[in-house]
């Protein structure tokens, strides 16, 4: 049990996990205040062990994934209207005896969400190597594309100030994308994020990922192309359309060109322009409409703020 002043909650999504649960809450226990598990629909003993346990549980007829997971925890941690809330997965791969590390820059107001880093200096990872090179990958996007610069934006050990963990009830993915999710909205509410190095330990544990390594990358993949195209549709959706409208536009002169001199008409060259025409229409078309929304949504945003 913590003894400073300030009240903290540890938030455990998990599925599945009754081979390590327990131990999981047990050690969180000795940092925290509360403890706080959403069984997502698991078939095992989880609900019990956790029960049992006196952690406050609370359950999912059937599995909604790890973003679910999270709102859910959300709206049960607001209740108890903690100061830090901690989140850590289940299956034993975070160290509970990590939380301190995490907790430290909120608790000194130098940051209001803390991300358990495997990547920067201190930081540890026994993973196998297709998850490391999966992990690069992504973390490379959403640097790239994103604007999110941290370096494991996968992450799913950190500390929250109750106001950062309050937009975890804005993030809308369902699966692993919401740590990036997460990532973003802080980014644009102006919230200071940090890392700190934390030991992530994939040795011994039954199963380290609920989902199939190339379906967990492809869900991934879609929450960074949803949120692209939400927070910058202009830009990554808007300019390739304008592209793809010229090229067909070209085309369109050289077929009609090309038939001129010759009278022959070209259907490759018609297929071509036809396709890029309507991609580069439509995706110019969504461009402004998401731009459009993303405005009235900003200006409604400041409204309900006055």
């Amino acid at each position: 049990m913590k003894n400073n002043r300030l009240k903290t909650v540890a938030v455990i999504p998990a599925y599945n996990e009754e081979n390590s649960i327990a131990k999981v809450i047990l050690r969180s226990r000795q940092h925290v205040d509360n403890v706080i598990v959403c069984d997502d629909g698991s078939t095992d003993m989880t609900f019990m062990i956790a029960n049992a346990l006196g952690a406050r549980v609370v359950r999912h007829a059937e599995r909604r994934g790890k973003g679910e997971a999270l709102r859910t925890l959300a709206k049960e941690v607001m209740e108890l209207d903690p100061d830090i809330v901690v989140a850590l997965d289940g299956d034993g791969q975070h160290d509970p005896d990590e939380i301190p590390l995490l907790v430290k820059p909120i608790e000194t107001g130098e940051s209001d969400l803390v991300v358990g880093s495997r990547y920067i200096d201190g930081g540890k990872m026994n993973a196998p190597i297709y998850r490391r090179f999966g992990l690069r990958v992504i973390n490379f996007l959403y640097k790239k594309i994103a604007g999110v610069h941290i370096k494991d934006t996968q992450s799913g050990f950190r500390a929250y100030s109750q106001k950062a963990f309050e937009y975890m009830l804005q993030c809308d993915a369902k699966e692993y994308g919401v740590e990036s999710e997460q990532l973003m909205l802080a980014t644009k509410n102006g919230l200071r994020v940090m890392e700190v190095p934390i030991s992530v330990n994939y040795t011994g544990l039954v199963e380290t990922s609920k989902k199939f390594p190339l379906s967990h990358g492809a869900d991934l993949i879609s929450t960074l192309i949803r949120l692209i195209a939400e927070e910058r549709p202009l830009k990554y959706l808007g300019l390739p359309g304008i592209g793809l409208t010229l090229i067909g536009m070209i085309l369109g002169i050289y077929l009609l060109w090309m038939f001129n001199i010759t009278r022959y008409f070209s259907i490759l060259a018609a297929v071509l322009m036809m396709g890029t025409l309507t991609v580069g229409l439509l995706l110019v078309i969504s461009a402004i409409i998401l731009h459009g929304l993303k405005r009235m949504n900003e200006k409604l945003n400041r409204f309900n703020k006055k």
